[in-house]
């Protein structure tokens, strides 16, 4: 199987996200899958508002679509709920394709909690939300 991964977490961040990515990774190429990784490495960034490590991709929707129509996946695993995860579902939904969506942190929570505005609309462009309606 063609498995495209799509993370907004990745390196040179160093967490719990990006180590079970790269072990998902490692694991499903031995059990003989393909997979790609669509990361922030490949997008001009800007750094999310109270946390510069995690740094978001602007505008991505075209070249997220141009390297899924490139690699040709039969399923994308969408891990994060920011700007490339929101694009992604986006991609998935409008094109029939199967995906999977995943949430590993409560980083909705931390930025609401680092937020001095409290504004929906800020931690919105942080947090996304791939998770509420997938298929």
């Amino acid at each position: 199987m063609k498995i495209m991964i799509v993370t907004d977490a990745w390196e040179p961040q160093v967490n719990g996200v990006v180590r079970t990515l790269k072990n998902t990774t490692r694991e499903l190429s031995e059990l003989g899958h393909r997979v790609d990784l669509l990361t922030p490495l490949e997008f001009r960034t800007i750094p999310c508002p109270t946390y510069p490590e995690i740094r978001l991709s602007l505008l991505p929707r075209r070249k997220l679509r141009e390297r899924i129509d490139a690699f040709g996946p039969d399923a994308l695993h969408i891990a994060t709920e920011g700007p490339l995860g929101m694009a992604a579902r986006a991609y998935a939904i409008q094109h029939k394709l199967p995906f999977t969506t995943a949430y590993h942190t409560r980083f909705p929570e931390y930025v609401q909690a680092r937020s001095a505005s409290r504004s929906p609309r800020l931690t919105g462009s942080c947090t996304g939300s791939t998770s509420r309606r997938s298929r």
